[in-house]
């Protein structure tokens, strides 16, 4: 079933933060990576540190991505090849997983403690996707060209989205020349395929990786899934376009970035679009309204020469589905275009045009 919520307890019992992430992420298909999670659950009793800091964290552990954070700090162990078991279990894809992951987790139980600390950086190119399909959406409702503004924009990769190739359901969109190819399982009625006009880019981040750092790089390529060969490959393609093509990614925080952004002057017969992707989990209940008020404040003042839109990539409040949604201002109407896979693998359309 796509999107089904994880039961909290199995027979009555917790299974604990990484063996629910486990079942989420083989319903994905992605059994290696919930072996590892389900192997890490299971030998956090080999790891204190580790173990401390996912009983003691303070805040929601699914919406932190807490064992996401756990599996990439795995997998960068396994890239650096200093554990050859560890290393040798990823290049396999297979084998004794407790054995292998429990002695790593010993091993290494301060690096995974401190890993985790920092918040996700996936900056996943396949989201770009369901983002270029809204944008063609929007230019749909308002025929000029976007000024497209990311919030938690990573290393930026996304606000480059203009110079991928994609495949939606068979029409093709983008630069068809482009070294990076999306192409997501399409399900449902297509949008009408029309070229965007990007006409500037510009995100945020609290902590923006540098193209150009090797170090900042191989930490995005760790929260890649191992088993997910291409995704790697589309990842080192998007940064060789990147160094190319850097984007300017602020470091901020999106609750004054957003509302600064939104009342700079705009130029007349450009579309202001703010799109964010799997970020506004990471804010609390005051940083959410913040949000959503410099949004209403922004959509008061748009008119015809001067809209407003707003792309979102994310989580439902249930965390049970993530959905592509488009708001447009002055008329602040919300479209729900789609339901996704969370790293944009498949897409579910559901708007008519109507």
């Amino acid at each position: 079933m796509r999107g089904a919520p994880l039961p909290d307890t199995i027979g009555g019992i917790d299974p604990g933060p990484l063996a629910r992430q486990a079942m989420a992420v083989r319903e994905m298909g992605s059994p290696f990576v919930a072996a590892v999670l389900a192997a890490g659950e299971r030998q956090l009793y080999r790891a204190p540190r580790t173990a401390a800091l996912i009983a003691d964290w303070p805040r929601d552990v699914a919406a932190d991505a807490l064992a996401m954070r756990f599996n990439a700090a795995l997998h960068a162990l396994a890239r650096a090849g200093h554990d050859t078991a560890l290393t040798d279990l990823y290049r396999r894809l297979d084998g004794d997983f407790d054995a292998v992951i429990g002695a790593a987790m010993h091993a290494a139980d301060a690096h995974i403690a401190e890993w985790m600390r920092t918040p996700p950086q996936t900056n996943e190119v396949g989201r770009t996707a369901a983002i270029m399909a809204a944008l063609m959406t929007l230019r749909s409702r308002f025929d000029m060209p976007c000024e497209l503004r990311e919030l938690g924009a990573s290393a930026g990769l996304n606000l480059n989205l203009d110079r991928y190739a994609y495949d939606l359901g068979g029409h093709v969109a983008g630069d068809p020349a482009s070294s990076v190819r999306v192409a997501p399982a399409w399900h449902g009625a297509v949008p009408v395929i029309r070229p965007i006009a990007v006409a500037s880019v510009r995100g945020v981040d609290l902590s923006p990786l540098d193209v150009t750092d090797a170090a900042a790089c191989e930490r995005l390529m760790a929260f890649i899934w191992a088993d997910e060969a291409d995704r790697a490959e589309r990842l080192a393609q998007a940064l060789r376009i990147a160094r190319a093509h850097p984007p300017v990614v602020d470091t901020g925080d999106i609750t004054r970035w957003l509302p600064a952004m939104l009342t700079a002057p705009q130029t007349a017969g450009v579309c202001r679009t703010i799109v964010h992707s799997m970020a506004l989990q990471y804010l609390d209940a005051s940083g959410h309204a913040a949000v959503e008020r410099a949004f209403a404040e922004a959509g008061a003042q748009a008119n015809a020469d001067r809209p407003l839109a707003r792309i979102g990539f994310e989580w439902t409040e249930a965390r049970d589905a993530v959905h592509l949604c488009l708001t447009t201002w002055p008329d602040g109407v919300t479209r729900h275009l789609a339901t996704c896979h969370a790293y944009g693998a498949w897409i579910d359309w559901h708007d008519t045009g109507a």
